[in-house]
This record gives C-alpha cells, sequence and structure tokens, in this order.
C-alpha cells in the first residue's frame, strides 16, 4: 500500500488527514461511512478547527483509510503533537483508598439505591448519643451481590457520593481481591485501613494481629465514614472488618450473596431493565440516535445481556463513530456473538461486546490490552504498561486512552489504571490466542526485571553510600528524591514482590538477594507492610542457596528485624542466633555485631537485663571496630535506656552525648543518611529525656522533651509522640505550669485509638487530677 509522504513534525494533522484522505480518492462523506466518523468532524480536524481528536476517533478514521501499522501510528502522532502538554502532578494521594471518582451517566437502580439510601440514613443517625447504660447498636452493613458486570462497585460509589455530607470522616474502598488466587487476608486488610486512617507506622506493625483489630475498631467507633469492601470472596475474609459500633457504612460488593454474614441487608443486582439499558445507552450515545432507531437499541441492549458494562463498552464504541447508525452496532454485535464463543458467568454472555471494541482497536492499542493482562498487581501505573508494550511513555499514554476511551480500562486513581475482572480475562484470552510464548515470555521478562531494578535504585535512596541514582531514561520514572522513591515502593509493591516472588521461584538467587538488601533500611519507614518476614526468609535461603555465609547471615539479621517488627519475638530470637552462628563462623564482625544488638533488643524486651546490656555493648564495640557508623548509632541509643534501668546512670548519659558527637561529626556527613540521622537524634533525646525525668532532673528533661515537641507526631510515630505529650505533661504539673501541662494532656487525648488504652487513662487519670490540684506523678517514667 502506497503510503503518503510528509512527517508529522512538518505538517499538522489535519494536513496530513487531507492528504491521506485525498491520496485514496475519498470524499468526507466516503471517509465518514467508511469510518463511523462524522462529515463535519472531518472538515472540522482538516481545517484545524479540532485539534484535539480522541485517540479513539484517529484509530477509526485510520480504519477507515485502511492504513496500514506505520501510517496508522503516523497519524496517531501528528494527532498527539496537536494537542497541549498533558500536566502531570507528583504529589502524593492523601490515601491509596480514597474512593474512586464515580460515573457521570449512572442509570436505573431506583429500588437497589432506595434499600441502600435507608441504611445509609440509618448509619448516619448511629452517631446520636445513647443514653446511659444503653447499648448502641451495630451500624448497618451492606451486601451488594450479584454477577460480574452488573455494576455492584459502580452502584456502591454512587451511593457514598451521595451521603458524603453525612460522612464528614470520608469514604473509603479496598479491593479484597476475592476471585485471585491469593484474596487480601482480613490482617493485610486491618494494616492498610488503619494507616489509612492516620494510625502510626511503627505502631500499627508492632501490635499483634488481635491488638491491631482491637484497635482498629476502637478507631472504627469514632470515625464517620463510608467503607467499601470491593469483591470479597467469602465471609471469613470480611467478617472481622465489619464495624461493632460507631457510624461508618460498610459496604460490601460480591458476587455471592454472603449468607453467612448475619444481620447483613442484602441488595441482588441482576440485569437492568430493558428502560434501564436503554437510558445507559442514551447516556453514552447522546447525539439523538438511541430515540431515532429504538428497535435497534432494543437489539443492541438484548446482544448486551442488559448487562451494565458489556453496554458501556458497545456504547463506547458507538460513540466514537457518531456517522454509524445503531442497527451497524447492533448488526456487529450479532456477528460477533455469533463468530465467537462467549465468555460466560452463568447465562450472561459479554464476549460480543467485549470482542467488538476489541476489533476497533488500533494495533498498538489491542497488543497492549492483551499484554496488560500480564500485570501481576491488581492496578498498574503508565510507566508499567510502556514497559510491558516495550514502548515510550507519550506512546503508552496514547494507547491507555485509547482503551480507556473504548471502555477497556478503567481508572483506580489519578495516575493508575486496571481492568474490570471480566476484561481482565478476556484480555488474557485475547493474549493466549494472538501472541506467541516468546513474545509473552520476553514482555513478562522485561516488565520482571524493570520492576526490580526500579525496586532496588529506589530502595538504595535510604542505603548509606547510594543515595540519589545516576540518570537513567530508561527507567521511566522521577525518583530524584527519597520522597519519589518511597511513593514508586509503596504504590507498585504488589507488582514489584510478584516479580521478587517470581525470581526466586526460579533460582535467581543474586538477584533476590540485591533486592532485599536494597528494602533493609527503606524498610524502618515501612515497618507495617505484612511482606517483610517473606522477603528476608527468601533471601536468607537464596544465601544459603548460593554458599555465601555471609549473605545468609545478613539477611538472617534482617529476618530477626522482621520477626521482631511484627511482635514474632521467638521466631526473631532465632533468626538472630542463626546469624550469629553463621557471622562468628565466617568471621564477619559487622554481621556479629547487627545479632548482638538484635539479641540485647529481644532480651531487653523480657526485662532479661544483665545480657541484654551486654549484647548492646558488644554490638558498639564491633560496630565500632568495623567503622559501620549507623549501626553503632542504632546499638547506642537502644542501650541509653538499658544502662539506666540498672543503675548504670552515668553510663547512659555519656552515651548519650557520644551517639550526639557522632552525628555532629563533620565526617560522618555523608555516612548517615537523613533518615537514619532524623530517627536516631529523636529516639537519642527521648531516651535521655527519660534518664532526665527517673533522674528528678526535671529542668534538663523539660529542655529535652521541648526540643523534639511534635516532631514525632509529623513523622506519624504516634507512640512516641503520646509518649512525649505525656511525659511532658507530667513534668510540667509538677513543676507547677499547670495551663501548659493540661494543654499536654488533651493532646494525649485527642489520639484516643491510636495509642494503648493504659496510655490515654492515665493521661485522662491525670487531668482529672491536675484540675482537682492533685498533680500525679508516675513512679518510674519510660
Amino acid at each position: 500500500m502506497n503510503q503518503v509522504a510528509g512527517a508529522p513534525g512538518r505538517s499538522s494533522f489535519g494536513r496530513l488527514l487531507r492528504e491521506l484522505r485525498q491520496s485514496r480518492g475519498l470524499t468526507m462523506e466516503e471517509l465518514a461511512e467508511a469510518s463511523g466518523v462524522s462529515a463535519r468532524a472531518i472538515g472540522d480536524m482538516e481545517r484545524g478547527r479540532s485539534l484535539r481528536p480522541h485517540r479513539g476517533t484517529v484509530t477509526a478514521l485510520a480504519q477507515g483509510l485502511r492504513l496500514d501499522e506505520a501510517a496508522h501510528d503516523g497519524l496517531l502522532a501528528a494527532a498527539r503533537a496537536a494537542r497541549p502538554a498533558a500536566k502531570t502532578s507528583l504529589a502524593a494521594k492523601a490515601s491509596p483508598y480514597t474512593l474512586p471518582k464515580g460515573v457521570g451517566d449512572f442509570v436505573g437502580r431506583h429500588a437497589e439505591l432506595a434499600v441502600l439510601r435507608a441504611l445509609a440514613q440509618r448509619a448516619a443517625e448511629e452517631t446520636e448519643p445513647q443514653e446511659q447504660g444503653r447499648r448502641a447498636a451495630a451500624p448497618p452493613v451492606a451486601v451488594v451481590f450479584g454477577a460480574p458486570g452488573s455494576g455492584k462497585t459502580t452502584l456502591a460509589v454512587r451511593l457514598a457520593e451521595e451521603f458524603a455530607p453525612s460522612f464528614p470522616d470520608g469514604a473509603y474502598l479496598l479491593d479484597m481481591r476475592g476471585l485471585e488466587e491469593q484474596p487480601l487476608p482480613a490482617d493485610e486488610a486491618v494494616v492498610r485501613l488503619v494507616g489509612a486512617w492516620g494510625m502510626g507506622d511503627l505502631e500499627v506493625a508492632q501490635l499483634s494481629a488481635e491488638e491491631r483489630l482491637a484497635r482498629y475498631h476502637a478507631g472504627m467507633a469514632g470515625l464517620r465514614a463510608v467503607l467499601v469492601l470491593d469483591n470479597a470472596g467469602s465471609e471469613a475474609q470480611v467478617r472481622p472488618l465489619l464495624p461493632r459500633e460507631g457510624g461508618v457504612l460498610v459496604v460490601v460488593t460480591s458476587r455471592r450473596a454472603l449468607a453467612g454474614l448475619e444481620g447483613a441487608q442484602r441488595v441482588e443486582l441482576g440485569p437492568l431493565t430493558e428502560q434501564e439499558s436503554t437510558s445507559l445507552l442514551r447516556a453514552v450515545v447522546s447525539d439523538g440516535r438511541v430515540d431515532a432507531e429504538p428497535e435497534a437499541a432494543r437489539s443492541v441492549t438484548e446482544l448486551c445481556g442488559h448487562l451494565p458494562l458489556a453496554l458501556r463498552v458497545a456504547a463506547n464504541w458507538a460513540a466514537t463513530r457518531p456517522n454509524w447508525s445503531l442497527q451497524q452496532l447492533a448488526t456487529r454485535l450479532t456477528d460477533e456473538d455469533r463468530r465467537l464463543d462467549a465468555l460466560s458467568s452463568g447465562d450472561l454472555r459479554v464476549n460480543s461486546a467485549f470482542s467488538l471494541s476489541y476489533s476497533r482497536l488500533g494495533p498498538g492499542a489491542a497488543r497492549m490490552f492483551r499484554l496488560l493482562s500480564l500485570a501481576p498487581g491488581g492496578d498498574f501505573s503508565m510507566p508499567l504498561a510502556a514497559v510491558l508494550a516495550g514502548a515510550s511513555l507519550s506512546d503508552a499514554e496514547d494507547l491507555l486512552e485509547e482503551l480507556l476511551e473504548a471502555g477497556l480500562l478503567m481508572t483506580y486513581s489519578e495516575d493508575r489504571y486496571r481492568f474490570h475482572d471480566l476484561l481482565r480475562l478476556y484480555a488474557r484470552a485475547r493474549h493466549r490466542a494472538e501472541d506467541d510464548t516468546e513474545q509473552s515470555a520476553a514482555a513478562s521478562s522485561r516488565l520482571r526485571s524493570w520492576l526490580l531494578d526500579t525496586a532496588v535504585v529506589a530502595g538504595r535512596w535510604y542505603e548509606p553510600g547510594y543515595g540519589a541514582p545516576p540518570p537513567d531514561p530508561t527507567r521511566l520514572v522521577a525518583l530524584d528524591d527519597p520522597e519519589q522513591a518511597l511513593r514508586w515502593l509503596k504504590a507498585e509493591s504488589d507488582n514489584w514482590l510478584a516479580a521478587f516472588r517470581t525470581a526466586a521461584e526460579g533460582g535467581e538467587h543474586a538477584r533476590v538477594t540485591e533486592v532485599a538488601a536494597a528494602m533493609h533500611w527503606f524498610s524502618d519507614l515501612w515497618v507495617s507492610w505484612c511482606h517483610w518476614v517473606e522477603i528476608y526468609e527468601r533471601a536468607a535461603q537464596a544465601g544459603a542457596a548460593l554458599g555465601d555465609a555471609v549473605l545468609e547471615a545478613t539477611h538472617r539479621n534482617y529476618l530477626a528485624w522482621a520477626y521482631w517488627v511484627g511482635g514474632r519475638h521467638d521466631k526473631a530470637a532465632t533468626a538472630a542466633t542463626c546469624a550469629l552462628d553463621l557471622a562468628t563462623g565466617c568471621g564477619d564482625v559487622v554481621q556479629q555485631a547487627w545479632a548482638h544488638m538484635y539479641i540485647g533488643w529481644l532480651q531487653n524486651l523480657v526485662d532479661d537485663d544483665s545480657p541484654a546490656a551486654e549484647n548492646l555493648l558488644r554490638a558498639i564495640e564491633l560496630f565500632a571496630q568495623a567503622d559501620e557508623i549507623n549501626g553503632y548509632l542504632w546499638a547506642a541509643t537502644a542501650s541509653i535506656d538499658l544502662l539506666a534501668k540498672i543503675d548504670r546512670v552515668q553510663e547512659a548519659v555519656k552515651t548519650y552525648q557520644e551517639v550526639m558527637d557522632a552525628l555532629a561529626d563533620p565526617r560522618n556527613r555523608d555516612r548517615i543518611p537523613p533518615n537514619i540521622r532524623d530517627t536516631t537524634t529523636l529516639i537519642a533525646i527521648y531516651s535521655v529525656s527519660s534518664v532526665y525525668l527517673n533522674q528528678g532532673h526535671w529542668q534538663d528533661a523539660v529542655d529535652a522533651l521541648r526540643s523534639i515537641h511534635g516532631q514525632f507526631d509529623a513523622r506519624g510515630f504516634d507512640l512516641y509522640a503520646g509518649k512525649v505529650h505525656l511525659n511532658l505533661a507530667h513534668v510540667l504539673a509538677h513543676l507547677g505550669e499547670d495551663a501548659e501541662a493540661a494543654s499536654e494532656y488533651r493532646t494525649v487525648l485527642t489520639l484516643e485509638g491510636r495509642l494503648p488504652s493504659a496510655m490515654w487513662e492515665e493521661a485522662r487519670a491525670s487531668l482529672d487530677a491536675l484540675a482537682a490540684g492533685r498533680p500525679l506523678l508516675p513512679t518510674r517514667f519510660e
């Protein structure tokens, strides 16, 4: 086929379109008939009056012109060049579980909405104060169930948006992944939600599963919010998450009725009625064709099984081809239905609608659609899509836009995308049918390498001796500062964790230990993530498989940390002891030091004070011998409290001063990463303030506490923040500064649900005693 000369950079989109049309001897009307794009729209584009044609429109024109792939790409490039540059934002969302934006053309479901509105109203009223001794009823729970593609999530989001004023603490959606091989466990859901509700990461991690669940329910009791538990697989998965009191409305969506959830209001979604189906078609195809062709519209809705998902996909196809009649759409749906086997769930058939839209995609978008089925996580970013397709970011943006326009993809948040589960299955089916095994393996390998490479670079922002990575245009994501690195590691965690697992299962031992090592210091900033034990177990096994005792000892020490922050202290002790044996056997001083430190920490937890002190002091000695400044800082800071506890107070204060001197030493400026420097400084000052308090050095304690006042709060370290406010309140009360003391006690009370109940009760009782003129003082400060 002949191609028209003229690169997009030298001619406008409209000029190139005209040249292509005229080279094929087509009038505007003939191209309109072939493409489904109106003659008027074609004229506006050719004359430069329409500068932002949609990707789907350009693809329809290319297919009407019968362009080959190269010419199609050239036309797309010209259209892209005509558009203003998109504005991008690196700002993180307040929460990754914030409710996605609902559809603007919602129709029908009046009876179902009436039931849900009554529940929402009841939940909004549950926050009214109860009479003395009367137990509040549990907040209402709705289970919206029905066939896939029936609009369960859309309905839940619609309800939450309608009632936003009644639930001022917001609305949240958590994908429970009930249909996947590994559904989201209830405990991990709790971790994610209490983090989204403001609980500090360190505090979340250091609670047991039972304590976390209790804190979850305590926090939920004080909220007025909507929580959508989307795509639940079973009663057991969601039962622990249901509210016991308060004003939270929980809406569970599932393919199953979840009959075992006692007291839930069930709302079943079947197919739309004929009238509702027509209304949805009219809302998307809003140019009068639905009313002009009622019989054709009825045929389209029937061929789509009155299923909202299928109807939207088919309607989006028609909306981008305003010059084609609905009868043409119905005919094509019929042809697809005959040609293809149905992708069924029960008796509902949606394959014809999917297939029709898929068949009208450009080659690049169709390939992108198929390859995205290989993304291992539930959602993905534009750079990930670009890597899978082997495309540039600008090309990937265009391809994703075409899929969005076709209704074959949806946005998950501002800069992330996801499939409906039926569309993911359809994409996988097309991938198996059209892409050979080598292409599939190459795309998966390319994605895995990129995910793990990027994870290593991002994690090393927090590793001593690395910092900012060198420029690399193939990285595709901005990692220009630690905050960007942290956001990427969290946002893509499901994807890079899946790549890590594949590498481990494939025997890529060096790769596994490299990725795990890069996460060492970063993990302190996300201790509540539920997968650190798995990361370091696999890395320790990889080190053993490589026959490298130092590597194995390193990762068994990291494993000890992971067990410790998860509250599994017996396993932490076993891992640290194993690490010490390995490190001693191969003569590695640094790993011996880390093992002694972890063992000392664990002994301190059970008040085995003398052995704990011996291990921490031995760790300090070995870290100093190896000139490992960051390990030295951790061990020395941990020993301050312990030395004071065993009446070695002068040694404790001396150790504190040595820590502060090391932090201030110019020779260490570039050796201590900012996150380690900041955390060490805060904890060392807090530790010495406790020493001063227990010695009765009140003014020294006030000065120390005031120097770190509010800094733990700003970092989300709720437990330490509460301790600073509480201890400062106690000492101010002792010094007669009652007004400031009362203010600090009240600050502790505002952290209810985010602090241990004993600490909150101590603050409340102390505030009452202060008001009565009898200030309380603990027998010991910690």
